[in-house]
């Protein structure tokens, strides 16, 4: 990281970040150029959580190459100034690489599911058995990440 006094290295605060933000954007590998995908996730146990269909690009892209970027930022806000060039973003955010695993097992697919829901404030959950069979629960297991802010905090 170039600007070391931007660096986050305490995990109270990064755990913060993964588990109050909403929006996860996960960089897949594709040819020529990286697929990126914004989604909704849910953060616990240390991997994130996202749902998708039986079927389309993403899930056919991780099928290929499991390895994914991921970038997640919290709070972010642009920062106006008369001056044009004082401008900022106050922001934090966590990037970082881990491999995505696919979950079909109805039970692990409600803890990841429950994931999700809980990350967005809804804690008491009931699945409908045959909604669960048209989804997909995908298992970002972080290898790596840095974690990042700008701003007065």
């Amino acid at each position: 990281m170039r600007r070391k006094e931007r660096e986050i290295k305490d995990a109270v605060i990064i755990h913060q970040i993964l588990s109050k933000s909403s929006v996860c954007r996960l960089a897949i590998h594709d040819e020529p150029f990286p697929y990126i995908v914004p989604m909704n996730y849910g953060y616990k146990g240390g991997a994130l959580f996202f749902h998708c269909a039986l079927e389309g690009k993403k899930l056919e892209l991780i099928k290929n190459n499991n390895k994914v970027g991921f970038e997640i930022e919290y709070d972010s806000e642009v920062i106006h100034d008369v001056i044009s060039c004082k401008w900022t973003t106050r922001y934090r955010s966590v990037i970082g690489t881990g491999e995505v695993e696919i979950i079909s097992d109805n039970e692990e697919k409600k803890f990841g599911f429950d994931a999700i829901m809980q990350q967005h404030g809804k804690f008491d959950n009931v699945y409908n058995e045959a909604a669960l069979k048209k989804a997909l629960v995908l298992k970002l297991k972080i290898i790596s990440y840095s974690a990042k802010q700008a701003g007065d905090w």
